[in-house]
């Protein structure tokens, strides 16, 4: 997962500072730095401010495509959506949540906190879940509602 220089891309495309970007999330410019440098994960709440502010797609900023942004992308995520959607996808690809949890190395609990909407899917398991379907993150967060799979899909083994 890489998306710390896409952050730091758009910021400077802005000729935003960290302290700016900070502000934008309403956290300490240092807070903001450690999300930039990739010390530490940047939360999903907060990347969704960021995409949003930026007018971009998660897809782009975790570099699964070129393409900016999505038409019908809208500014929320909504859990009950992904919730439904990760099911539907584990289901599909015949993988208990168990299996799931261990191809993603996270507990079997938090599939299932994450498949009844009570979460949203964390950075880093949204970062794993679309590289491993090759499915776009905007569609399993609900911010598009049309399937959107990544190109590398047709490359890659999925269950394997």
């Amino acid at each position: 997962m890489n998306y710390g220089i896409k952050l730091k891309d758009l910021r400077d495309l802005y000729e935003l500072t960290q302290e700016d970007v900070a502000k934008i999330l309403n956290v300490a410019r240092s807070t903001y730095n450690q999300y930039e440098q990739q010390y530490d994960i940047i939360p999903i709440k907060h990347l969704n401010t960021l995409v949003n502010h930026f007018k971009i797609s998660f897809d782009y900023v975790f570099d699964f495509t070129e393409l900016k942004r999505y038409k019908d992308e809208i500014n929320e995520i909504d859990t009950k959506i992904s919730g439904k959607r990760l099911k539907e996808l584990r289901k599909e690809f015949k993988l208990t949540q168990d299996k799931l949890a261990k191809k993603l190395n996270i507990a079997n609990t938090i599939i299932s906190e994450y498949e009844r909407g009570h979460y949203p899917i964390s950075t880093a398991t949204l970062y794993s879940l679309s590289n491993l379907f090759s499915i776009s993150s905007d569609y399993l967060l609900g911010k598009t509602n049309k399937v959107k799979y990544l190109e590398k899909a047709k490359e890659k083994e999925l269950i394997g």
